[in-house]
């Protein structure tokens, strides 16, 4: 009975001591967030440009569904478990643009949504007003960031907006400028991932600007 009881006692504390063996969540989800949008930023790029011929839309979606929206998602539980919650809503959220896309281009070549062919560029108008809306809203909620992050954001509704006219107005032209304009923001995207990679390494953070709107 004496060797029951003492285990019984003991069993709690070394539950407890396992539970804080248990390390913190800690690190930056922009060492993998970032590199997962600046890859799909990329492919999307080379397609809008011309690389691939108009009937290879779907070459960037290998790269988007299994790297760029997979790392995405990744990178918002990370952040999520560090509580961060704003920058777990920004991957979050462009996760699902990405994917979004992914099954726009993959439901309409394929025709799983029942989708008459004289409606499929309206459908195209459909996305892409209804992230202009999201990407707009989140560019407005970075003014009290540092500069960078509103530059980024700004650049991604450009191109939103030169994809729309250009699909809407099937000119081959306006796509290309937007693709441009997706290298650009993918730039951008680069010079974050090295302000993360500078300290994730014991280096110091890059200069980002000071933000546009200060309390």
């Amino acid at each position: 009975m004496t060797t029951i009881d003492a285990d019984a006692h003991s069993a709690p504390e070394v539950q407890l001591s396992t539970e804080a063996a248990v390390p913190a969540v800690t690190g930056d989800p922009a060492m993998i967030g970032l590199p997962s949008f600046i890859v799909g930023s990329v492919a999307l790029g080379l397609v809008l440009v011309g690389y691939v011929s108009a009937a290879a839309v779907g070459a960037s979606l290998p790269i988007i569904v299994a790297a760029t929206g997979l790392g995405l998602v990744i990178a918002a539980i990370w952040s999520a478990a560090l509580g961060q919650s704003a920058v777990a809503g920004v991957f979050g959220i462009f996760a699902g643009f990405w994917l979004s896309y992914a099954t726009l281009v993959l439901g309409l070549t394929h025709k799983w949504f029942a989708i008459a062919a004289g409606d499929a560029l309206h459908t195209q108008g459909l996305y892409l007003i209804s992230w202009l809306v999201v990407i707009g809203m989140l560019t407005l909620a970075t003014l009290r960031l540092p500069m960078v992050y509103t530059l980024l954001f700004a650049l991604i509704e450009i191109a939103l907006v030169l994809v729309l006219i250009g699909t809407l107005q099937q000119s081959a032209g306006t796509l290309k400028v937007a693709g441009v304009v997706v290298f650009i923001f993918a730039a951008v995207g680069v010079y974050l991932f090295f302000n993360s990679a500078s300290q994730a390494t014991g280096g110091k953070a890059l200069p980002l600007g000071q933000p546009l709107v200060r309390d």
